[in-house]
C-alpha cells in the first residue's frame, strides 16, 4: 500500500492493526501518512491525532503527545481521550496541577469512566500536598530571612538559618521565594558589616544557586549589585570563600552562555551573541583583576583560573578575544613575578600562582587553532619580553627569566622559541655563574625548564653542567636543591632507553640518594621538599633508580605526604615519578621486522631494563598502593593542568589493573576522583580514567564502588570506551562494566539507554570476537529487564531475528545471555513474537535450547516458546505447525528433565494451543489479534 493510492481511513486501519501488534514505529508512519493527506481539520483528523498521540505514549516520547492532543482538542474540545492522554503525558512530566486540570476535565466530559477516577484522586493528593508544601516553604523563608539578617540574633542561629535558606535556594519554589523577597539587595547589604565567615559563604552559595540556569534572576542580580561587588567576593585569603566566589562567578558566565556545570557542557550559541557585552564586560573585569596590585594571591589564583576554564573551544572561546585585550601582558606580569621583590606595588601570590599562570597560557596557546592566532600570541610575548630587557637594571633581567621559565611550563613551544634566541641561553648562564643568590636560583630553574628537549639537553650540558655542579656546592639550600635537579634532569634525558647514559654508571642512583636526603629531612622546609621530588621524577626513568625507592618506604611515605597539601606546583614532580614507577607511560611498539631493519640501517635501537619486566613492575604498583598512594592521587586530581590530570588517570589506571588492590582504590576514594578525570582532559587521559572505571566496575560491586548519584555519573565515561579508537581490552571492560550496572536496577539501565549505550553496545554483538560479543550479550540481556529497551526490538529492524540467531550459539554464555533476553522480550512484546520467525534458523534454534542438557537453558528455551503460544493465535499457529509440539509433549513427560518448571511451563505451552482450538483443526483463515485494551480511552480509534 503506497500513500498515493490509499485514504485516510485506510492508513488509520492500517496503523490501529500494526498498533494493537506492538509495532509502534509502524503504526506512527500510518497515522502520520493519514494526517498529511487530511487537508480539512475534521473529527477525522482529530481521530488520528489522537491514535498518534497514542504511539506517542507508549514510546514515551511526552511533548510530542501534549502537542497532538492540543491539536486534537482545537478541533474537538473537551474530548475525553485526547484529554485523557494528554493528562498520562502531563503527569509523567511531573505537571501535576495541569494533569490533574485534564483529568478533571475527562470526568465532566465522561461522569461514568471508572479509569480516570483513581488517576484523579492521585493528582488532586498530589497537588493538595504541593500547595501546602508551597505555604509552609513560603512560612519558612519569611522565618529564615528574619532570622538569617537580623544581627542581634544568636549566631548559631543566624548560621543555621543562612544554611536553612541555602537548602530552600537549590528548589524551584523556594529559590522564587527568596528571590522574590529581595535577597540580593540583603546580601550586598550584609557584606558591609558582616565578620561571620559561615554566613558569608552562606549568603554566596545562596546567590549562587538563584543565578544557576536562570538568566531572569541572573540579569536582575547584577543589575542590583553589579560585577565588581563579585570580584570583591573573591578577593579573600579565605580559601573556602575563594571557592564560593569563583564558582558564583562561574554560575553567572554559565547562565549568560547556556552552560551548566558538567564538564563537557558547551555553550548555546544564541545565548552568546545575545549576551557578548555582559560576558565582555565579566572577561574584561576578570583580567584586569589578575593584575590588581590590592588583590589577594588565592583571588588572584581565582580569577586566572576562571579565565583557564573559559578560553577552550568547548566553553566561551575566550582566547582569541583575551590575546585582542592585551590580556597575555597581563598574564606574563603575573608570571614574573617574585615573592623576593616585595614592595608596596608588588603583587599578591601564592605558592600555586606561578603554576596556574603557566596552565592558563598554555590553554590559551592551545585554542589558537590558526597559525595566524599563533603568531599573534608569540609576538605578544615577545613585545613583553622586549620592554623589559630595555631597562638595564638587575630586576628586569631577573623578571624575564622567571617569566620564561613559567613558559617553558605552560606552552612550550613558545618558551623554547623565546630561549632559541640571540643571547638570551647565555644571559641565563651568566647569571647562574654570578654569587647574588636571587639570580642563581632563577636561572637555576630556567635550565631546569629549558633542558625538556634531548637537543636542548645537550647544548645545556655542554655550557651549563660545571655551572650547575658549582652550584651544588653552595651553602643555600634553595640553590643547591635546584642544581641538583638541573643535574637530574640532564642526567636522565636518555629517558627510558637503558642504553643511553649521559652521566658516568652510577651517577643516576648518587642523585637520588641526595634527592631522597632532601626529600626525608622534616627540618627542611615544603619548597625544598618538592624539589627533590622532581629531581625523582627525572630520575626514575632509571629502573635501577624505581627499584631503589620502591623499597624505600621513608622516601615513599614523605612523597605522599608533599603530595596530600595539595600543592599545585608539586602536582607534576609527584605524578611524573608515580607514572615512571609505575611504567604507565605510553610504550613504543616494538615491531620485530622494524627492529631488524633498523639494526640493518645501524640505526640506534633502545634497550629496555630488565628491572621493568611485567613482574617488576606489577610489585612496585602493589607496593604503591599499600603505601595510600591513592590519597595522593586524589589530593592532586584538583590540578587543572590536563596534562597533569592524563597522568593522574595512567597511574590511576595502572593500579586498578591490579585486582588484589582495587578495594583500596575505592576505599581511599579513588572513584569519585576517577569520575570528573574520565569527563574533562586529554583524549588519553579521559580513556585511561574510563578504563580505570570499568576496571573497578568488574571487580566490586557497583553499589559500593559507586554509590548513589555515582552510579549514574560513570555510565558515560563507560559507553565511551565503546568506540572503535578504544583497544579491544578497553572494549570488553567497558562492556562487563556495564553489564554489571545493567543488573542494578531500572534507573540505571535507562540511564545507559540516555547516554546512547544501546546501539554502542549492539555493535559488539556483530564482532567475530567471541569474548566481545558474549559481554555485549550479556548487557542486552539485563538491559532487557528495562521497558525502554523493548522499543529497539519492536521497530523495522532485524534485532529480534539476530537474537535468535545467538541463541544457537556454540559459545554457552552467549547462548545463554542471547536466550535469555529472548525469553524476557518474548514475555511483553507481541509484536517480537512474530519477529522471531524473521529468522530462517527459528527452528533449529528453539529445538537447540529445549534438547540442551543445562537445565538453565533449556528453561530459557521454554521459556520462549511458552511466550509465543500464548501470544497470539497466529503465532501459535505458526508453532504447532511444526514439531515442536512433540518436543514440548517429550519434556512434560521425559523424566531425565529434573527442573519442574520446565514441565510446568512446556504443559502450559500444550495447553495454549487447545485453548486457541489448534489441536483439533487449524483454521482456514486467521482472525485478526483478539489483544484489545480492556479500557476504552487507551484504546485507538
Amino acid at each position: 500500500m503506497t500513500k498515493a493510492e490509499s485514504t485516510p481511513q485506510e492508513w488509520k486501519e492500517k496503523g490501529n492493526e500494526e498498533f494493537k501488534n506492538g509495532y509502534y514505529d509502524k503504526a506512527l508512519s500510518c497515522y502520520t501518512n493519514a494526517l498529511k493527506l487530511s487537508k480539512e481539520d475534521n473529527c477525522d483528523k482529530a481521530v488520528y491525532l489522537k491514535n498518534r498521540a497514542a504511539v506517542y505514549l507508549k514510546q514515551k516520547d511526552y511533548q510530542k503527545v501534549i502537542k497532538d492532543c492540543d491539536e486534537a482538542l482545537k478541533i474537538t474540545p473537551n474530548d475525553p481521550k485526547a484529554l485523557f492522554r494528554r493528562c498520562q503525558a502531563l503527569d509523567a512530566l511531573e505537571r501535576y496541577e495541569e494533569a490533574y486540570r485534564d483529568a478533571r476535565g475527562v470526568i465532566t466530559a465522561d461522569p461514568s469512566n471508572k479509569t480516570i477516577q483513581p488517576i484523579a484522586a492521585r493528582l488532586y493528593e498530589i497537588c493538595q500536598d504541593r500547595l501546602k508544601e508551597k505555604s509552609k516553604t513560603s512560612s519558612k523563608v519569611t522565618q529564615m530571612f528574619q532570622l538569617a539578617f537580623d544581627v542581634s540574633m544568636d549566631k548559631e542561629k543566624r548560621e543555621t538559618a543562612m544554611n536553612n535558606l541555602l537548602v530552600l535556594a537549590r528548589e524551584r519554589a523556594g529559590a522564587d521565594l527568596i528571590f522574590q523577597s529581595g535577597v540580593a539587595m540583603k546580601i550586598h547589604q550584609l557584606f558591609k558589616t558582616e565578620k561571620n565567615e559561615n554566613i558569608i559563604i552562606a549568603a554566596i552559595r545562596i546567590l549562587s544557586e538563584l543565578c544557576r540556569e536562570n538568566i531572569e534572576r541572573t540579569e536582575l542580580i547584577l543589575k542590583d549589585i553589579g560585577i565588581p561587588w563579585f570580584l570583591d567576593v573573591i578577593n579573600s585569603s579565605s580559601e573556602e570563600r575563594v571557592n564560593a566566589g569563583q564558582y558564583c562567578i562561574q554560575t553567572v558566565l554559565n547562565s549568560y552562555s547556556g552552560m551548566d556545570t558538567k564538564p563537557d557542557s558547551k555553550p548555546k550559541k544564541e545565548m552568546c551573541e545575545k549576551y557578548k557585552k555582559e560576558i565582555d564586560t565579566i572577561l574584561s573585569c576578570l583580567l584586569y583583576c589578575t593584575t590588581n596590585r590590592t588583590f589577594t594571591g588565592q583571588g588572584r589564583d581565582a580569577v586566572i583560573e576562571l579565565i583557564m576554564r573559559n578560553v577552550h573551544y568547548d566553553t566561551l572561546n575566550w582566547a582569541e578575544r583575551l590575546v585582542e585585550l592585551r590580556g597575555l601582558h597581563r598574564l606574563m606580569e603575573v608570571a614574573s613575578e617574585l615573592e623576593e621583590y616585595k614592595y608596596e606595588s608588588a603583587m599578591n601570590i601564592t605558592a600555586s600562582t606561578r603554576t596556574v599562570t603557566s596552565v592558563c597560557l598554555a590553554r590559551i596557546y592551545e585554542n589558537m587553532w590558526y597559525d595566524g592566532a599563533k603568531a599573534k600570541f608569540s609576538e605578544a610575548i615577545d613585545e613583553f619580553i622586549k620592554d623589559k630587557l630595555i631597562s638595564p637594571d638587575i630586576e628586569s633581567k631577573v623578571r624575564v627569566v622567571v617569566a620564561i621559565t613559567t613558559l617553558l611550563l605552560g606552552p612550550l613551544d613558545v618558551g623554547n622559541s623565546i630561549v632559541a634566541k640571540d643571547g638570551i641561553l647565555q644571559m641565563i648562564l651568566v647569571m647562574a655563574g654570578t654569587d647574588d643568590t636571587l639570580q642563581q636560583k632563577v636561572a637555576c630553574e630556567c635550565i631546569i625548564a629549558a633542558a625538556s628537549k634531548k637537543d636542548k639537553a645537550t647544548s645545556i650540558i655542554s655550557q651549563g653542567i660545571n655551572i650547575l655542579k658549582k652550584l651544588y656546592q653552595s651553602k643555600d639550600d634553595a640553590i643547591r636543591i635546584r642544581a641538583l635537579v638541573g643535574l637530574c634532569k640532564l642526567g636522565s634525558s636518555g629517558g627510558t632507553d637503558a642504553s643511553i647514559r649521559p652521566f658516568a654508571e652510577g651517577a643516576s642512583l648518587k642523585l637520588a640518594e641526595a634527592c631522597r636526603r632532601f626529600l626525608i629531612n622534616p627540618k627542611k622546609d615544603k619548597d625544598i621538599r618538592k624539589w627533590a621530588v622532581e629531581g625523582l621524577s627525572y630520575l626514575t626513568f632509571d629502573a635501577e633508580v624505581k627499584e631503589k625507592l620502591i623499597e624505600d618506604k621513608m622516601a615513599i611515605r614523605a612523597m605522599i605526604e608533599v603530595a596530600k597539601t595539595g600543592d599545585k606546583s608539586v602536582v607534576y614532580g609527584v605524578v611524573t615519578t608515580i607514572v615512571n614507577l609505575c611504567n604507565a607511560y605510553d610504550k613504543q611498539e616494538m615491531i620485530p621486522e622494524m627492529v631488524e631493519l633498523a639494526k640493518f640501517a645501524k640505526h640506534h635501537i633502545p634497550e629496555e631494563s630488565e628491572l621493568d619486566d611485567p613482574d617488576f613492575v606489577k610489585k612496585r604498583v602493589i607496593s604503591l598502593a599499600n603505601e595510600g598512594v591513592t590519597t595522593a592521587l586524589v589530593a592532586l586530581s584538583k590540578t587543572d593542568s590536563q596534562n597533569s590530570k592524563e597522568l593522574i588517570a595512567r597511574v590511576f589506571n595502572a593500579i586498578c589493573a591490579e585486582v588484589d588492590v582495587r578495594g583500596i582504590v575505592v576505599q581511599q576514594g579513588g572513584a569519585k576522583a576517577l569520575l570528573p578525570l574520565s569527563l574533562d582532559g586529554t583524549d588519553k587521559g579521559k580513556k585511561q580514567a574510563s578504563q580505570a572505571l570499568a576496571r573497578l566496575g568488574i571487580t566490586i560491586n557497583p553499589e559500593v564502588a559507586f554509590p548513589g548519584q555515582r552510579m549514574y555519573e560513570v555510565v558515560k565515561p563507560l559507553v565511551n570506551l565503546l568506540h572503535t579508537e578504544c583497544n579491544a581490552l578497553e572494549n570488553f571492560e567497558a562492556l562487563m562494566a556495564l553489564c554489571n550496572l545493567a543488573g542494578i536496577n531500572d534507573s540505571v539501565r535507562r540511564r545507559i539507554l540516555k547516554e546512547g549505550g544501546f546501539q554502542k553496545i549492539e555493535n559488539y554483538m556483530y564482532e567475530e570476537h567471541d569474548m566481545l560479543r558474549r559481554a555485549a550479550t550479556q548487557v542486552i540481556n539485563n538491559l532487557m529487564m528495562c521497558e525502554d529497551t523493548i522499543k529497539y526490538f519492536e521497530g523495522d529492524n532485524d534485532r529480534v531475528k539476530y537474537l535468535t540467531i545467538l541463541c544457537e550459539e556454540e559459545d554457552f554464555d552467549t547462548s545463554l545471555a542471547a536466550s535469555g533476553a529472548l525469553a524476557m522480550l518474548t514475555s511483553v512484546s507481541k509484536g517480537a513474537c512474530y519477529k522471531v520467525f524473521d529468522s530462517k534458523s527459528w527452528l533449529d534454534a528453539f529445538k537447540y535450547l529445549l534438547s540442551s542438557s543445562n537445565q538453565d537453558l533449556q528453561h530459557r528455551g521454554v521459556v520462549i516458546v511458552h511466550n509465543m503460544m500464548n501470544s497470539t493465535k497466529e503465532v501459535a499457529t505458526r508453532i504447532v505447525e511444526t514439531d515442536l509440539m512433540e518436543v514440548l509433549m517429550a519434556l512434560t513427560k521425559s523424566e531425565l528433565v529434573q527442573n519442574e518448571k520446565v514441565k510446568k511451563l512446556a504443559a502450559e505451552a500444550l495447553d495454549a494451543a487447545a485453548k486457541w482450538k489448534l489441536v483439533e483443526k487449524l483454521p482456514e483463515k486467521i482472525p485478526e489479534s483478539t489483544s484489545t485494551p480492556s479500557n476504552a480511552l487507551e484504546h485507538v480509534e
